[in-house]
């Protein structure tokens, strides 16, 4: 049985916290090793999400995708029909990779260039790379598995922390897309 990735994430993050306090972070050789680590695994994450967009591009999967988007939690508005490509989808979902990519390195940056913590930049090497390895993205087009169970579009939404995501997962059953039809909620194909 495999461990949810947010627990191995755990796992890692305390096991690196105490490999951490071992480093002497204080000499200049090892801060500028890690500080090149840290930077040669966001390289890494980069080109490999220049490689899905490449694929995606070049696959060009029209394919009509039609499913209910939940409002966010906390919202009085009623769920939206989304109908869009495969295509469109999964540029959609490298934006939120590489989105959520930069604003990592940018707190990074803070964490590190601004208030001098050093420590996280290790931990920093490690996860956000294992992460973009997990993604449903790089699973379907760098490693080519086929696109059902769990990889079947629309993907469930990642959960925050312990699992409580900010809104439900997105419903692609023939009962929801028609009652959503039914209500009037959206429908408009995105580009």
């Amino acid at each position: 049985m495999a461990l949810n990735p947010q627990v191995t994430n755990l796992i890692i993050i305390l096991g690196m916290m105490q490999v951490s306090k071992k480093i002497p972070f204080d000499d200049p050789q090892v801060l500028l090793g890690v500080r090149i680590l840290y930077i040669v695994t966001n390289i890494v994450i980069a080109g490999v999400y220049l490689y899905l967009q490449n694929k995606i591009n070049a696959k060009k999967d029209l394919t009509t995708l039609k499913y209910v988007e939940p409002p966010p939690m906390g919202s009085a508005d009623e769920p939206k029909l989304i109908t869009t490509t495969v295509h469109s989808y999964d540029l959609q979902q490298l934006r939120a990779l590489w989105k959520s990519q930069l604003m990592g390195v940018g707190m990074m940056g803070v964490m590190h260039l601004y208030f001098k913590y050093t420590n996280p930049l290790l931990i920093q090497s490690i996860i956000p790379l294992k992460s973009a390895f997990e993604g449903n993205l790089v699973k379907i087009h760098l490693f080519g598995q086929p696109a059902i169970g769990d990889l079947k579009r629309p993907w469930k939404a990642a959960g925050g922390l312990m699992g409580m995501g900010g809104q439900g997962d997105p419903k692609a059953d023939k009962k929801s897309i028609e009652q959503a039809e039914r209500a009037g909620s959206g429908g408009v194909k995105e580009e």
